[in-house]
């Protein structure tokens, strides 16, 4: 048996493409039981993953968490003007244009190595209104217009860990300029007991939105073990009970928290700020074994 593992890995290092990239080593490697997708994994930390034949498949639990938000964000099929910070191999990019043909996004990738990468491996359907800008995630949206987007998806990741500018009120200030009356922002944040940052990125969205969910599997919600959380913020009030439903449904089942229930969980957090923001921390090597 364990022969047939170690095969099967050679296998994929050997079909597997490697290229250095400003952010570190980036690897795609193909998926064994999917015939055109692929994982992005740069310093082993996985990315992304693209089903190029079905490009709305999410592999990544965090990423079908972000999908349900997309899905609830307007009617079915209706196009979308969405932002999104953080590249990666724009897989959700590729999953709005999937499911809502016509929309117009922005992709904000700072790694531009990656992104000719991601261009010339993974190619975007040349009929998609994607447009990407290899800058810092908070300058390009800076040249978002003032309410345009629909959605603005903060998934940004160096070294594994969100920068520290992308954290603070200031930054949510320029998200809420960049959306509609209305508009969604959905954030995937990372963390571990005892849970430090998470509380601080929810005390820092309520300072801004008044509407807050929270959607993460329940044993990171507990502070059992470091993992993803995806929180979603607006002006209008969320579609918590079919975003509930959504996420219980998922392979890996994921609880929704939301109101008061959410804010308590802060105990005590205060909004972070520019002049106090750190990055999110580290996660430990288990996490990617």
């Amino acid at each position: 048996m364990a022969k047939s593992r170690n095969t099967r890995r050679e296998r994929d290092a050997e079909a597997a493409v490697v290229e250095t990239v400003d952010g570190g080593l980036a690897r795609l490697v193909p998926d064994r039981d999917r015939a055109r997708a692929w994982t992005l994994l740069i310093d082993e930390a996985p990315q992304s993953h693209v089903d190029l034949d079905d490009p709305a498949y999410l592999s990544f639990e965090y990423q079908r968490r972000l999908g349900h938000v997309i899905d609830l964000t307007a009617p079915p099929g209706r196009p979308l003007h969405a932002v999104h910070l953080g590249g990666g191999a724009f897989t959700l990019a590729r999953y709005v244009a999937a499911t809502r043909p016509r929309s117009t996004q922005q992709v904000v990738e700072r790694d531009a190595a990656l992104v000719q990468l991601v261009r010339r491996e993974l190619p975007l359907d040349p009929g998609a209104r994607i447009r990407v800008r290899s800058l810092d995630a908070r300058e390009g949206l800076a040249k978002v217009p003032d309410g345009w987007a629909d959605l603005v998806i903060a998934d940004v990741f160096s070294g594994a860990r969100t920068p520290a500018h992308l954290t603070s009120t200031e930054f949510l200030d320029e998200v809420r300029r960049a959306l509609k009356p209305g508009g969604r922002y959905a954030a995937n944040l990372a963390d571990g007991p005892p849970l430090a940052h998470l509380r601080g990125q929810i005390a820092t969205a309520a300072a801004r939105f008044p509407e807050l969910a929270l959607v993460a599997d329940p044993t990171v919600l507990r502070g059992r073990r470091f993992g993803n959380a995806v929180l979603v913020a607006s002006d209008l009030p969320l579609p918590i009970a079919e975003l509930t439903r959504r996420a219980a449904s998922d392979p890996h089942p994921g609880r929704v928290e939301h109101g008061r229930a959410l804010t308590d969980s802060t105990g005590g957090a205060t909004p972070v700020t520019d002049a106090s923001a750190v990055a999110s921390p580290a996660p430990p090597p288990s996490v990617f074994r």
